[in-house]
């Protein structure tokens, strides 16, 4: 199996290890920018996609978010089954024609958001599709501090401080927005605020708030990069209890003193794992998988929508 991966950032690394965990007795290869760039192990480097005679298997986009566009269009082209980082593009202008191209050639895409294989979200989606649970309200939030997301790196220099580089807390988060519509399916209705005034001082958002409106119930997902002590739940308000899946913990919860699932001393690369098993299996059986890159467009029609 031959494996191109465009982007070798932190994210593109985090895929190569999984992929190495899954034996799949890959090749993979990494288009680089600089004739200068480190070398990485079992990873080859390439510098001119067009010089390469090789058949690639799929490739997986992880370059800064601002660069998705290009290198979709391009592999989508060349009829190579594309496994994107979320999210899939930074900006919905001109989706349509990475959508034609796509489904003119008949093209396997997946966005990649790892947390649908996290296992509390797991027991979660069992359980609605096992349950008639009577919502009365869900609240999502995710909250963590930007500057001390890179060790010895300004924050402000990378990526998700630059909204000219794609960056920004709605784009960055978009796991939260993702996992929302694919538990409890997509709103009636949505609306959005998105702002940066917060202390770290960015020109990207660092705080967004979504409410999605259902037919029985409200979501509110609350997102920012300036929370000291991280916080990534999800809280259902039930008629008789609320049940709250932590996703840092691995816990879910009742309010009325039950653990109804835990998952200890699980490791979040795993979910890299899974999903990597689980876009090879599509592909071995020749289907569309869930979130592939038309479907995810329609998350980013609400992330990115602003009142």
């Amino acid at each position: 199996m031959n494996i191109l991966i465009v982007g070798l950032g932190s994210i593109a690394k985090k895929h190569i290890k999984a992929l190495e965990h899954l034996n799949l007795d890959a090749t993979i290869y990494a288009l680089r920018s600089d004739a200068n760039a480190s070398k990485v192990e079992n990873v080859i480097n390439v510098f001119d996609l067009e010089a390469v005679d090789v058949s690639f298997d799929f490739a997986i986009i992880s370059n800064p978010t601002h660069l998705h566009f290009e290198f979709i269009e391009r592999l989508a082209l060349k009829h190579i089954p594309l496994f994107i980082e979320k999210p899939a593009v930074h900006t919905l202008d001109n989706s349509e024609t990475l959508t034609q191209i796509i489904k003119d050639n008949n093209l396997i895409t997946y966005v990649a958001c790892n947390l649908r294989f996290h296992p509390c979200l797991s027991f979660l989606w069992d359980t609605l599709q096992r349950e008639q649970l009577r919502i009365n309200e869900v609240n999502v939030y995710c909250g963590s501090y930007l500057p001390e997301w890179r060790a010895n790196k300004d924050y402000k220099s990378i990526y998700s401080a630059n909204a000219d580089m794609g960056g920004g807390v709605h784009l960055d988060l978009f796991h939260e927005i993702d996992y929302t519509t694919w538990l409890f399916g997509f709103p009636n209705k949505s609306s959005s605020v998105l702002r940066s005034t917060s202390s770290i001082d960015i020109n990207a958002y660092d705080y967004a708030n979504y409410i999605l409106e259902y037919d029985t119930f409200t979501a509110n997902i609350v997102l920012n990069y300036y929370r000291r002590k991280a916080k990534r739940e999800i809280e259902l308000v039930l008629d008789m209890e609320t049940i709250t899946v932590d996703l840092i913990n691995n816990t879910v919860v009742s309010d009325l003193g039950k653990t109804l699932f835990e998952a200890k001393d699980y490791s979040i690369q795993r979910t890299y794992e899974s999903q990597l098993k689980y876009f090879t299996d599509v592909l071995k059986q020749n289907i569309q998988p869930m979130n592939s890159f038309n479907e995810s467009i329609k998350n980013l029609k609400i992330c990115l929508q602003h009142d």
